[in-house]
């Protein structure tokens, strides 16, 4: 089962480029970031006839996150248990929760995509935010991890956290800023220490997933790795390849993020005695 990560910065905006990409490479679970829309303005249609089933946690023009499998989707889940919320208050003093993060089992594999804040500077209220996000991102893990022993899991998509200084083309560019800065790392750090693997590192260990539009960013490989995917040692165990493809970010108006891929070997999580012995 080969599976994906993307930050599509609009689906609306990319959905041939996506759909191409899809069935080109032939992926059989995506998970999007960013589609900036909700279901009633996902464009069904497209995905339906590329071979693909969606299903979305999308609430306005902003953030929003979906899968898109040619395999039968299980237990949807929409947002992760103690996910913090943001904005003006609601009449009950809650705050508002944003469409960052949405659950589904396929093949007996728990994924989520995941769009964690940006925090946009240091000190903004955003980033406070962003650093508890990331806090109940992994008590909703470890939760998890303790009481579905055995299964694959993975969380992946947009972390807009460089966890090493090789992350960014130029560390002193990121001084006092986020992405980088201590506690968001301890964050990061925090998810790998209860049991999620940095996979696609251990086949790509050098490499950016992400290059802004502006200043030539692109051409001048002035990018930052900030999209991952973390997974639980059953979901490692599988893993066969894993890939980040770079050239998705070429051509006529892309994303300012390109897939991460990884394969996954199913049958060794089946114990699958039909194959061949070697003596």
């Amino acid at each position: 089962m080969r599976v994906a990560t993307w930050n599509v910065n609009s689906i609306r905006s990319r959905v041939d480029r996506v759909t191409d990409w899809l069935v080109r490479e032939d992926v059989d679970v995506l998970a999007m970031q960013e589609i900036k829309c909700t279901a009633d303005q996902f464009p069904h249609l497209s995905f339906s006839a590329a071979g693909y089933e969606v299903e979305l946690n999308g609430l306005n023009q902003w953030n929003g996150v979906a899968f898109a499998s040619r395999l039968p989707m299980e237990d949807v889940e929409l947002g992760f248990p103690g996910v913090p919320g943001f904005g003006t208050a609601l009449p009950d003093g809650s705050l508002p929760t944003e469409a960052r993060a949405m659950g589904v089992t396929v093949e007996g594999v728990r994924m989520w995509s995941l769009y964690v804040p940006n925090g946009r500077e240091l000190g903004h209220p955003h980033y406070f935010y962003k650093l508890e996000w990331l806090e109940r991102l992994a008590e909703a893990t470890t939760t998890w991890l303790a009481e579905h022993p055995g299964r694959p899991f993975a969380v992946m998509g947009d972390f807009n956290i460089a966890p090493l200084d090789g992350d960014v083309w130029d560390i002193s560019v990121f001084l006092n800023s986020t992405h980088v800065s201590a506690p968001e790392r301890e964050a990061f750090a925090a998810l790998q220490a209860v049991g999620l693997h940095d996979i696609v590192r251990d086949f790509v260990p050098t490499g950016f997933t992400y290059w802004d539009y502006k200043r030539l960013r692109f051409p001048r490989n002035e990018g930052m790795r900030i999209d991952f995917i973390l997974g639980s040692k059953d979901f490692t165990d599988l893993v066969t390849a894993a890939s980040i493809h770079r050239n998705e970010r070429k051509g006529t108006a892309p994303s300012d993020h390109v897939p991460v891929v990884v394969d996954l070997d199913l049958d060794a999580a089946d114990g699958d005695d039909d194959r061949p012995m070697i003596f």
